[in-house]
Order: structure tokens, then C-alpha cells, then sequence
């Protein structure tokens, strides 16, 4: 049983599985079904809303339509759980959709997941990215909410701080005395091959600045793994910045050394999610800002 309009229903599972067919199974039709829904909702609103290749992927009509129906999906939810609660039945369970970055996923995150499940069943459907796009997937109507570095909240949405992740540039003991035995100053980063998340992460050419206006191209490692990067850094591929949260064993272990001291690089986190009155959400929100308390630093 569901509350919301069968074409709307069948055009956010074709987004949400990527094919016509995953969606037919999902929602227990044709897909030919599916296609026909789809065909009539685009006609209705006089615009082409999916790409239809493999895995669909909206239109910018799409984007607009699907954060409009993201919200809708959690309220549904929320009142047949009203509903079949007094009827002695379960109510259908549907992941809640959120991105996230990775070094939060890798320190304060996972907690606020685990006691939401154990309270109240939640399940959770996550998309990582660096934590200056993640709010890519909530304009686009891919999750309800964004652990994002933006604090302009996007029409339709809230925000709340959550606190501040420090990063500390780290290096083996061996590499920063190979590279940075004279000091931290543009010759030694321009030498020293760093260790890169991927190709969106600005947080070390960021640090770089703050100690010099050089213009410079040291060798880049490209390591997508938020906790692999510490195994990196004692191997001596190279250096990089790691939140604070990460490096207590590595430090007090003198595996690994602080190359710059004296200098960090704070990054403001927020939540941004979808301005509806839900009880999820906001349970979510309270969860996550709990779990960011007691690791990050104040705003």
C-alpha cells in the first residue's frame, strides 16, 4: 500500500534502482508498466524528467521534480507507520537517503546510525562524497539530507552547525625528515609527494597556502580510503591531512609526526536537510548533532 501517486512513485524507483526493470521488480509491475507511468507523468508536466540510459539518471526537470517527491516518500512512511500501528501491523521500512563525507563517515557518523537503528529500525542509504560536494546530492534530490562544508542552506532546506573537523598535515618519521628536516616552506612541499583523497579534495592545496603563495606541483598520490590514508602515510608514500579524531594510536605510537605544528586547517561542517515537519528528520538531525558533539570541535 502506498499513499503517494503511482507515476511518482514509479519515477523515483527508476532513480533509485537505475533501470526500468530493477523499478518494476521493486514496485511488483511490468516494466512496461513502469515505462507507461513514467510516459504520462512527463506529459503531465510537459517535460522530459529521466535519461533513459543505464543507470537512469534525472533531467534538470528531474532534479527539480525529485526533490519534491524525497520528502514526500519519509511522510508517507511516517503516517502508514500511524496508521498500521493501530492495526497491530509493521510498517514498511524505506532507507533514508543521506550523503556524507568520508572522513565523518570514518570518525563521528557511524555512531548516530547505529543507535537510530537500534531505536527505531531506521535504515539508512548513504552517498559519500568530499564534503564540498556532498550538498550536490541534495540539490539534485538524491538524499534528504547533506553533512556538507556549505552553510547557505538550498531553497526548501534547514541547516544546522554541527562543529568544526581539524585536520593536522602528517608525515612518517622518516619522510618529514627526508623532506622537511630544513623547515615547512614552498621548496620542501614542492619535493614532498602528497597523498590526495581524489581529485575534488582541496584541503591540502588549502594547508599549502596558508604556509606559502608559491604556485607549485609536487607529486600527487590519489588514495580514495579515509583510514587506509594513515597505513599511507607510515609506508612513506607521502604526506597528507587527517582529521584530529584519527591520529591519537598513530601519534602516541611515533608511527607518524605532526610536519607543521604550529599550523592546521579547520573545516566547518553542517547539516542541511529537507524543511518538512518529520519526525525522522528530526530525530536524524538531533542524532547527528549529538555524535558530531563529542567529536568535533565547537564552531
Amino acid at each position: 500500500m502506498g499513499l503517494i501517486h503511482p507515476q511518482l512513485a514509479a519515477f523515483a524507483a527508476v532513480l533509485e534502482e537505475g533501470s526500468f526493470e530493477a523499478a518494476a521488480q521493486r514496485l511488483s509491475v511490468t516494466s512496461s508498466a513502469v515505462s507507461q507511468r513514467i510516459k504520462a507523468l512527463e506529459n503531465r508536466l510537459g517535460q522530459v524528467l529521466l535519461v533513459r540510459q543505464a543507470p537512469c539518471r534525472p533531467t534538470p526537470a528531474g532534479e527539480r521534480l525529485l526533490r519534491r517527491v524525497r520528502p514526500m516518500q519519509v511522510l508517507e512512511v511516517e503516517a502508514l507507520a500511524d496508521f498500521l500501528a493501530d492495526e497491530g501491523a509493521a510498517a514498511p521500512q524505506r532507507p533514508i537517503a543521506i550523503a556524507v563525507n568520508g572522513d565523518s563517515l570514518a570518525t563521528w557518523f557511524l555512531p548516530a546510525l547505529s543507535r537510530l537503528h537500534a531505536r527505531h529500525g531506521d535504515l539508512f542509504d548513504l552517498h559519500v562524497d568530499d564534503q564540498d560536494h556532498t550538498l550536490d546530492f541534495l540539490r539534485n534530490g538524491t538524499v534528504l539530507g547533506a553533512v556538507t562544508a556549505e552553510a547557505a542552506p538550498l531553497q526548501g532546506c534547514s541547516v544546522r552547525p554541527l562543529g568544526v573537523m581539524r585536520y593536522h598535515a602528517i608525515a612518517s618519521p622518516r619522510f618529514a625528515a627526508r623532506y622537511f628536516g630544513g623547515g615547512v616552506h614552498a621548496a620542501a612541499f614542492s619535493r614532498a609527494p602528497i597523498i590526495v583523497f581524489n581529485r575534488k579534495d582541496e584541503l591540502q592545496w588549502r594547508f599549502i597556502r596558508r604556509i606559502t603563495p608559491a604556485r607549485l606541483n609536487p607529486p600527487i598520490h590519489y588514495l580514495p580510503t579515509p583510514t587506509g590514508v594513515i597505513e599511507a602515510v607510515e609506508l612513506g608514500l607521502g604526506w597528507c591531512l587527517v582529521p584530529d579524531a584519527l591520529l591519537a594510536p598513530a601519534r602516541e605510537q611515533k608511527r607518524i609526526e605532526v610536519i607543521a605544528p604550529g599550523h592546521w586547517l579547520d573545516v566547518p561542517l553542517y547539516w542541511q536537510y529537507a524543511a518538512v515537519r518529520s519526525d525522522t528528520l528530526q530525530r536524524l538531525g538531533a542524532a547527528l548533532l549529538k555524535a558530531a558533539g563529542d567529536i568535533l570541535h565547537p564552531a
